[in-house]
């Protein structure tokens, strides 16, 4: 319990800094909209951007005139955010004992491995929880002026238990590349590097019919904002493949911080 409470310490700077960037983003999203809201005439730039484009960020499928719709555009935005914080802070809780050399004192505590990994996970998840509430209070915050409806506060709550799942999946992969790999220190840069990666893939799977197999490849697809707001469900498939992700990078984490020669 002692490590658990040493890492929310530790990692409050962070969470208050990310907070931050996520309330500034939910300000300046908020503000553009005054510009599109009740006013279709803007809609007409849109239609003449390519259509290629418009599938790639999934413009095609909102409303930009609407609160929700505008919402659902600044969806992925949010979700690149809470996600790369996850798989910094999921990557940067297991590494940072051999890069600040606390690690043989870490090691020395009457605890297992094992039971020194667990702490910092539920350390990190609470600090993912966190960001996620202040994401949902930013946003609930700052569409209040414009009445949004019914429709608008669900689609929020399953928003909000869409990127809950992307921070799990990314939270995890940070854990275990941490975890696994020996050259700790590029353990965060790969975790960011992943998930660019799949980013980019989601939006290539988006271009063109043959290449929507990619999204089985990126978690950014797994949750598709249109399909949150207009069929207010998730896909049961990418819900169980998500959940076997998380389980496999946690399991394979425990596997390999068990088994890895730690640098003092």
């Amino acid at each position: 319990m002692n490590i658990f409470w040493r890492e929310i310490k530790a990692n409050f700077r962070s969470l208050l800094l990310w907070g931050v960037i996520v309330v500034l983003l939910a300000l300046e999203g908020f503000a553009e909209f005054s510009a599109y809201a009740d006013n279709p005439e803007l809609l007409a730039i849109l239609d003449s951007m390519p259509q290629s484009l418009l599938d790639a960020f999934n413009m095609r499928a909102f409303n930009l005139t609407t609160v929700s719709g505008f919402y659902g555009v600044m969806f992925i935005y949010f979700a690149l955010l809470l996600s790369i914080a996850a798989a910094m802070w999921g990557s940067d809780v297991i590494t940072k004992e051999e890069r600040d050399k606390t690690a043989e004192f870490a090691l020395t505590l009457p605890v297992t491995r094992s039971r020194l990994v667990t702490a910092k996970i539920l350390a990190v998840l609470v600090n993912c929880l966190g960001l996620l509430l202040i994401t949902w209070g930013a946003v609930a915050f700052n569409a209040r002026s414009y009445r949004p409806d019914a429709e608008f506060y669900r689609f929020l709550r399953l928003s909000m238990l869409a990127l809950f799942f992307l921070q799990l999946i990314f939270l995890a992969l940070g854990v275990f590349l941490g975890c696994a790999m020996r050259r700790y220190k590029r353990a965060g840069a790969m975790a960011v590097a992943v998930l660019l990666i799949s980013y980019f893939f989601s939006i290539i799977s988006a271009m063109h019919e043959k290449l929507e197999w990619l999204k089985y490849l990126s978690p950014f697809r797994y949750f598709d904002a249109a399909v949150l707001l207009h069929e207010s469900r998730m896909d049961p498939l990418f819900i169980g493949l998500s959940i076997g992700i998380v389980v496999c990078c946690l399991a394979g984490a425990y596997f390999f911080y068990a088994r890895r020669d730690i640098y003092i």
